[in-house]
């Protein structure tokens, strides 16, 4: 059986929507497995932020590190939906698209799972 031992977010610079005032990252979450592989789970997010000339300086690693978690999921409730129902909803994609290539794990384990965001070097050059 393939455990996932933790979750990592790799983080990158979106350089033709970064200037001086504006910062655009893109954001792909990825399961490592014990085995040495690792699995995409999602590939399509990202985020950008604005502000006054000098951005970089106001922008850290730790910034970064928090918004990427929180744009990876769960996703904030909507409508009728608890934040309890959107967590499940989650996991449980991530989950899936674990078993497509594989690997079983419960939903709730993915969840309790060590979460990594890695900066690439050009994003770290950028913020300085």
């Amino acid at each position: 059986m393939t455990v996932v031992t933790r979750l990592v977010t790799y983080t990158d610079l979106d350089a033709g929507h970064t200037d001086a005032r504006q910062l655009a990252v893109s954001a792909r979450l990825e399961a490592v497995l014990a085995d040495g592989r690792n699995v995409v789970l999602l590939d399509d997010r990202g985020w950008s932020t604005s502000g006054p000339a000098g951005i970089p300086a106001c922008t850290s690693a730790e910034d970064i590190a928090e918004t990427a978690r929180t744009v990876v999921g769960p996703d904030e409730p909507f409508g009728d939906r608890t934040r309890d129902q959107m967590a499940a909803g989650h996991w449980g994609y991530l989950a899936g698209v674990l078993g497509q290539h594989g690997v079983d794990v419960p939903a709730r384990e993915l969840e309790r799972l060590p979460h990594d965001v890695v900066l690439s070097e050009r994003l770290r050059a950028w913020i300085g």
